[in-house]
């Protein structure tokens, strides 16, 4: 794959002849931190994020030139910031940043998964849903000084991933209704960027009533021989699910960013008064879990979830919709990514 990080002193050069440093060993553990000086740095950012306007872009990588020896790359569509996670562990980067929203970091991890490239991140979107899990600051000019300075020292942690069929997430995953609301927002782009939440809560409540209300069991879920049928699947990675602006929203239990494991949570079914009763539980205190009509699953290593009859399961992590499946396979990957905070 060819791509054209501008460096430092404004010249386009292919990402080959960037490396000069040896790539770091696949899977090794971040104990220390060991640049070049300055530290090379590859800012990964996306366009069409939120938050990313072209003034902003060159503001933040006016002030990273000041600490870092800077390459950047513009994401071009779809899975694009995973190949220049992969390509960025061949050429020996320092440090990687993800300048979007969480679907570009979701990508970027994809690419640094199993590597020991530490992965950080800027605000780009319109949850960041990572930044505020990790304690990091949500305003992009913050967040930049944050990253500045890093350039002395970035504090390392190596967190769990999950996959689904492969393909990682950072904190959770969706099938059936939470995804089937993704899909829909995702489809009208504009509307999303600008009234999100409004379009989500939008989204639910009428995916609800038109397609889920009262219908039979879509997808079966299966844990160590443990059997549940239901109309939507809801796996996380850490907690909480997600956010709504800043309220998080809290729907498995006994879970944890380093916890080595999975929670999985099944609603089993839809009429009116289940949905009531796990939307009050969402913006409560209570976790999803606890609802009469929610089976929850802690410390999955691995559980297979299929579709009851023959329609294909609809898909999202970490917030992206990522298509219709016929049989999802889901994992944890304990210590598999390296963050810098």
């Amino acid at each position: 794959m060819a791509v054209t990080p501008v460096g430092r002193g404004g010249s386009e050069q292919s990402m080959s002849a960037l490396t000069t440093a040896p790539p770091r060993p696949a899977g090794a553990q971040a104990t220390r931190w060991e640049p070049s000086s300055p530290p090379r740095l590859l800012l990964v950012v996306n366009p069409k994020a939120t938050a990313v306007s072209s003034r902003l872009k060159n503001l933040v990588m006016y002030a990273l030139r000041g600490r870092y020896e800077l390459d950047f790359v513009e994401t071009e569509g779809p899975n694009h910031a995973t190949d220049l996670g992969r390509e960025a562990v061949r050429a020996g980067y320092d440090l990687v940043v993800s300048f979007g929203g969480d679907g570009t970091l979701n990508e970027t991890a994809n690419g640094l998964a199993g590597s020991d490239v530490p992965l950080a991140m800027l605000p780009g979107g319109s949850t960041n849903v990572m930044c505020r899990m990790l304690g990091l600051p949500i305003d992009v000019i913050d967040a930049t000084e944050h990253l500045l300075g890093m350039a002395d020292g970035p504090r390392l942690r190596r967190i769990d991933l999950g996959s689904v069929n492969g393909r990682h997430f950072l904190f959770s995953s969706g099938v059936g209704l939470d995804a089937e609301t993704v899909r829909w927002v995702d489809a009208r782009h504009s509307v999303k960027a600008r009234r999100a939440y409004m379009w989500f809560a939008y989204a639910a409540a009428t995916r609800y009533m038109l397609r889920y209300r009262g219908r039979p069991p879509l997808l079966v879920s299966d844990v160590d021989g443990h059997r549940v049928e239901g109309i939507s699947a809801f796996v996380q990675n850490s907690d909480p699910f997600t956010y709504f602006r800043n309220r998080a929203l809290h729907v498995g239990e006994e879970i944890a960013l380093d916890s080595g494991s999975l929670s999985l949570v099944v609603l089993k079914r839809g009429l009116m008064r289940d949905a009531f009763g796990a939307t009050w539980r969402l913006f409560s205190p209570a976790n999803v879990a606890r609802h009469p009509q929610g089976v929850s699953f802690t410390r999955v290593h691995q559980a297979l979830i299929e579709p009851a009859g023959d329609e294909l399961l609809p898909v999202q992590v970490d917030g992206d919709y990522i298509g219709d499946y016929p049989a999802l396979l889901y994992e944890a990957h304990p210590r598999a990514l390296t963050v810098a905070t």
